[in-house]
């Protein structure tokens, strides 16, 4: 079906967009994901174009685009060029909307210009090894002393963490009887005496983003770093898992359309007993289940990025929209790397990366059951957190 999502200026920006993965990425990604890791100039090339601060007001040295359909668009097209561009949709995506929604003015002016050109990442810091998920029951925690925060604790599974100049760190400030009250936000700078980045952590997929334990030894964080109000950082975080649950979405079902497209170019191509192997009934069948399921998919996406852009997908929406794309797009690639057989195992043919990669998708931004526990509470089923 014909999709209505973008117009003219986002197809523009598509072409901009392609000609910067093949000209500055294509030829470079192989030695990125063996590296386990992007390189910093990336995202200031990134930054020329615009591409690094979409979201940032012109002030500030960004687009002053408030339209998530432009972030979709450079997620299409990074998957469609088989390539990533490591932990850049985190920092447009998901870390930016916390400065510009949560940061005085000081702040933006401080940290936005250089953030909008790709000079300065960003990358957030809640997981910690004993939590998972468990947002609430974060011990990482900051004292106050004059002024200064004084931030002890640890992290995991944070993504981009190496290459990141500002973490923004969610930590407990307080304890109340809930267990919600008192997380607060800061933004600890690379450098700062006591913080410290781990191991680079060799994951199965997504291997060109690099994701890092993150250590905090009496870190001296300056008040002036605190995002928001003191012990309101569950309620920020919860704001913003609509768009990084949107963020992962769109991925899903990019990623399952790139797996339809491979698979479909490579049963054309094989021949098996003499006959191309899209030939056979059982190709052409599992191929137009992929192909339906990628329509629901893509449909269900593009209404939530609709919206998101009305300020309307709530977090119960979004977590049916990523629940529904996350595990369509598994099956869709597990579908698609049979069909490619033995090949469809070495890691020279794309769809090996694709179907690594894919498989985090039911993992991040949380997992398929704490999606699957917001919609049971939005029905009326439990409170569960």
């Amino acid at each position: 079906m014909r999709r209505s999502l973008y117009d003219q200026d986002h197809e523009d920006f598509r072409k901009v967009v392609r000609k910067f993965l093949e000209n500055e990425i294509a030829p470079r990604f192989e030695a990125w994901e063996a590296a386990g890791i992007v390189p910093k100039d990336v995202y200031v090339k990134a930054g020329s174009l615009g591409l690094a601060g979409l979201s940032v007001p012109e002030q500030y040295g960004g687009g002053g685009i408030d339209d998530f359909r432009f972030n979709a668009v450079i997620t299409e097209e990074t998957f469609r060029a088989r390539v990533g561009l490591g932990s850049l949709s985190l920092h447009s995506n998901i870390v930016i909307p916390y400065f510009l929604h949560f940061a005085d003015e000081e702040q933006k002016r401080r940290w936005l210009p250089d953030v909008a050109a790709g000079r300065t990442m960003c990358s957030i810091a809640m997981t910690e090894p004993g939590t998972g998920s468990d947002l609430s029951g974060m011990v990482s925690n900051a004292v106050r002393d004059g002024e200064d925060w004084v931030l002890n604790g640890a992290k995991t599974f944070i993504t981009g963490g190496i290459n990141a100049d500002l973490v923004v760190v969610a930590c407990r400030t307080s304890r109340g009887e809930d267990r919600r009250d008192g997380l607060s936000l800061l933004v600890v700078e690379d450098g700062m005496p006591g913080f410290t980045k781990g191991r680079k952590l060799d994951k199965l997929g997504t291997r060109s983003v690099d994701t890092a334990e993150l250590f905090f030894d009496n870190v001296r964080v300056p008040a002036a770093n605190m995002l928001g109000e003191e012990g309101k950082a569950f309620g920020y975080l919860t704001f913003n898992l609509v768009p990084e649950r949107l963020t992962q979405s769109v991925q899903s079902v990019a990623a399952a359309r790139a797996a339809v497209e491979l698979a479909v170019d490579y049963t054309r191509e094989r021949k098996v007993f003499g006959k191309p192997v899209a030939s056979f009934q059982n190709t052409k069948f599992l191929l137009a289940e992929c192909a339906t399921e990628l329509e629901a998919a893509q449909i269900l996406v593009d209404k939530a990025v609709e919206e998101f852009n009305a300020g309307r997908l709530t977090v119960p929406e979004v977590a049916k929209v990523k629940l529904f794309t996350s595990e369509t797009a598994g099956r869709i690639v597990d579908k698609c790397l049979q069909l490619h057989g033995g090949y469809g195992y070495m890691l020279e043919y794309p769809i090996a990366r694709l179907y690594a990669d894919i498989r985090l998708a039911r993992i991040a931004a949380g997992s398929s059951e704490i999606m699957k526990t917001a919609i049971a509470r939005s029905l009326g089923l439990g409170t569960a957190r």
